[in-house]
């Protein structure tokens, strides 16, 4: 068995694996776990991110308003499903010049000694990585963009690598972006990034085609016994557009840009309607991921066709395994 390095999380949503499920992964039965209209002005909640929080849970949700405005909104909950959602979104402190907003989307917040820190798709000349810290979810403490235009899907490590701060993220350009490869990067002040490490690409051909177009860091490493387990989405192009699934990998715990394996096939793609169906059909986004290192479970919070959030299910084993059963050599 595979171990999680990390603190146990007794109170981690879970379902069992239903009976006869093939998948590494499983849908929450109630999903939807939060709608498109959860607060007065959005037209849609998804591509969001959770942590656990003192007894419960906090998190940075994507919520488009009716105007298809993209911002950012703080929220609470209880048990991890049921959300509380402020009706405002986040204010940043800090510098103006990195504080006047463009807009700001697909979030993910990192947990790293005492506080946490919170990277976006921000909009700035185009889009790059907006970084900011917080300690209660209230007051946020905005930093200096970590790239220059075009950047999307920063995801930060839970700890330094050798004494640095590391960051994954996918170049892109400042359209729906045709293309995309996975790039480590690293910092020692959260400011300064470099050491630039080409960390994997798409995959030509149909030895993989679900990862055909592009492909993009999702929810925080997770850290194992056996190196970081990278969720990720990767991109088709297809007759009737892109299509979004989610599949994983292993990288070298201290050098995470080597991967030491990966699936061939997806763990997650859009099949039931609110995937299929919404403002950008056949979606399926992870930007978090919860783990209990006790059982190794994992609570996998994506969004569904850029119109609500679900909820899925998996373990470390599950992954592992189904990397070693379906290599991508």
């Amino acid at each position: 068995m595979s171990t999680i390095i990390g603190d146990k999380l007794p109170n981690i949503p879970w379902q069992e694996k239903p009976e006869g499920t093939h998948a590494p992964v499983w849908r929450y039965s109630q999903n939807p776990i939060i709608e498109r209209h959860a607060i007065p002005n959005s037209n849609s909640v998804f591509n969001s991110a959770v942590v656990p929080f003192g007894d419960g849970f906090a998190g940075v949700f994507r919520c488009d308003s009716r105007s298809v405005s993209m911002d950012i909104f703080a929220g609470f909950s209880d048990d991890g499903i049921n959300w509380n959602i402020n009706h405002e979104p986040i204010t940043f402190e800090g510098d103006e010049y990195v504080t006047k907003r463009e807009y700001r989307y697909d979030p993910r917040v990192c947990k790293i000694d005492d506080r946490y820190y919170i990277t976006w798709c921000n909009g700035y000349h185009g889009p790059t990585i907006g970084i900011a810290y917080t300690f209660d979810f209230k007051t946020f403490h905005q930093l200096e963009n970590a790239f220059l235009p075009y950047n999307r899907n920063g995801v930060l490590f839970p700890r330094k690598i050798g004494e640095r701060y590391a960051m994954l993220s996918r170049p892109s350009d400042t359209g729906h972006t045709p293309f995309g490869d996975i790039f480590y990067s690293e910092s020692p002040d959260l400011t300064f990034w470099g050491k630039h490490r080409y960390v994997m690409g798409t995959i030509g051909g149909d030895e993989s085609a679900w990862q055909s177009k592009k492909i993009g860091p999702g929810p925080i490493p997770i850290e194992t016994d056996e190196g970081w387990l990278l969720i990720y989405h990767g991109v088709i192009n297809t007759c009737n557009g892109f299509v979004y699934r989610i599949g994983c990998a292993l990288l070298d715990l201290d050098q995470p840009w080597k991967v030491k394996a990966r699936s061939r096939n997806y763990i997650l793609g859009p099949e039931t309607l609110y995937e299929c169906v919404g403002d950008v059909p056949n979606v399926t986004f992870p930007c978090a991921a919860l783990t209990d290192s006790e059982t190794g479970r994992i609570a996998i919070y994506y969004g569904c066709a850029d119109t609500v959030t679900g909820l899925a299910f998996t373990t470390v084993d599950e992954l592992l395994k189904y990397m070693k059963e379906y290599p991508l050599e």
